[in-house]
């Protein structure tokens, strides 16, 4: 508990009306989840607003409203604040309430449309190799230190960050390392926390369903590093084209990273086999357990990262050379005949591009090549036809189905991603809207020595269907369909 002077302390643009001493025993912006002596926060949402639910929150007991629009009657009994943003304000606001616990640790975000998970998850263990108690938050799982915590969104609300990062502090912790979405950006769910550096990895199509232009994506993205302050480190890919365009307004120390050009941090791809790559980070060679060229940047992301925070540069090699491939995320299964499977998170253009480019370089090409690929519903619709056209270039056949519909028809979904096959290439494309029978299909097709890519879904362990989410992992069914018990 705390007084609200006290969470409104360094907090500027608020108007208080009312008591400033009273004592806050939580926050929520949620009313149903408001009890007695909370802060209620007002936030203006894309589909609700919350400022409809003031009087709920009251009624629940809330003692102070957070709010940007002031009702024509407040009640007396509660203290007002009343911000320009009140979604900035709630972070801050979160963040003094629980002891600004990003203060006491280092933290860097990742942002970026492919690659921040891999490479927050790598940053998290190679700097538990190092010695260091850790907090990790992502898409596949947080962690305070050793502790397991399932994830529900890329980068939580500021509330869950705030008590997430103030669990890791206790543990002591100190670093974190956390995926920052381009929706948290966008609506400040990242506001309050004292970032110490930041890494952009690329951008690409996707949740132009939400930003509606690439240019409003983009400009999210950017938004990260323009809020970046003097004392922290912003890291680009500038092989990428927007790489510099992130880092023009920052007052972050820049730095870049980039396999073609030249740059701070340099990487080359040596060597490319099915079980790993040798590649050349800063003119030393490093064997690794990964494949495919956007895993040699994801790497070299992981290594100017660990660097720009003060690591010793061979036991971060060392570390690299250790490292394991992420959940999900270039996921191998040799069956007992040799069929090669390959469960991928890949769910935008340029991420099947990237995993397929990954599996060519590899291959013999004498080879059978399948996809496996579907296009999540109630999300982007214009990259459901480029996904699928880059599936048809770069595979020998190719399945379309279902992955998670969500409350579409997952056949209208299907046939909206069969606009983009080439005519020439018809002939190739199978579509099954199951999607473990479509896995089970490519499993009977192929023959020792193919290989077969799963995109999509990776470390996910359900699929979504008019609103129910149902236990489905791409990994299981391999399992069972290879009759194997671990991945290779």
């Amino acid at each position: 508990m705390k007084t609200l002077s006290e969470i409104l302390n360094g907090i500027g643009d608020v108007t208080v009306i009312g008591n400033r001493h009273c004592t806050i025993k939580g926050i929520a912006f949620d009313s149903r989840k408001v009890l007695d002596g909370f802060l209620f926060a007002a936030i203006p949402g894309a589909a609700v607003d919350g400022h409809l639910f003031i009087a709920t929150a009251i009624a629940n007991g809330a003692k102070a409203v957070l709010c940007e629009q002031l009702p024509e009657n407040p009640e007396a009994k509660v203290t007002w604040i009343k911000a320009e943003n009140s979604s900035v304000a709630l972070g801050q606001i979160a963040s003094n309430f629980w002891g600004n616990p990003s203060d006491s640790m280092n933290i860097v975000g990742i942002t970026g449309t492919n690659g921040k998970t891999t490479t927050a998850t790598l940053l998290y263990r190679l700097f538990k190799e190092l010695g260091h108690k850790v907090g990790l938050l992502s898409t596949v799982c947080n962690y305070v230190d050793d502790k397991k915590i399932d994830a529900t969104h890329t980068t939580p609300d500021p509330l869950e960050t705030q008590k997430l990062m103030t669990e890791m502090v206790a543990a002591g912790c100190t670093y974190c390392f956390m995926e920052v979405s381009s929706h948290a950006i966008a609506q400040d769910r990242i506001a309050g926390i004292d970032f110490d550096g930041g890494v952009f990895t690329n951008l690409t199509h996707d949740h132009l369903d939400y930003h509606k232009t690439f240019a409003e994506y983009r400009n999210a993205k950017k938004k990260f590093f323009d809020q970046l302050g003097p004392k922290a480190f912003a890291i680009t890919n500038i092989d990428d084209k927007n790489g510099m365009f992130m880092l023009q307004n920052t007052s972050a120390r820049k730095l870049t990273y980039a396999g073609k050009t030249m740059a701070d941090f340099k990487v080359k791809v040596v060597e490319s086999h099915f079980d790993g790559m040798l590649i050349s980070i800063d003119g030393t060679e490093v064997w690794t357990h990964f494949v495919g060229n956007f895993n040699a940047y994801n790497l070299l992301a992981v290594y100017g990262a660990a660097i720009s925070l003060g690591a010793d540069k061979e036991e971060v090699l060392r570390i690299i050379s250790m490292l394991q491939p992420v959940d999900g995320r270039f996921e191998t299964f040799i069956s007992p005949t040799g069929i090669y499977a390959v469960v991928d998170y890949a769910h935008t253009p340029d991420a099947i591009k990237n995993v397929l480019s990954a599996i060519n370089e590899v291959r013999t090409g004498n080879e059978t090549l399948f996809t496996i690929v579907g296009a999540g519903g109630d999300r982007d619709k214009t990259k459901r036809p480029e996904m699928a056209f880059e599936a048809t270039m770069a595979s020998d056949k190719v399945i379309l189905t279902s992955d998670n519909p969500r409350s579409e028809d997952p056949e209208v979904i299907i046939s909206e991603m069969m606009k983009g096959v080439p005519a020439s290439k018809t002939a190739l494309v199978l579509c099954i809207t199951n999607r473990k029978e479509a896995i089970r299909t490519a499993c009977m097709m192929a023959k020792p020595g193919d290989i077969i890519l799963i995109a999509g879904k990776g470390h996910e362990d359900y699929q979504e269907i008019k609103g129910v989410k149902h236990h489905f992992d791409d990994r299981e069914v391999v399992r069972e369909i290879f009759n194997v018990t671990n991945p290779n």
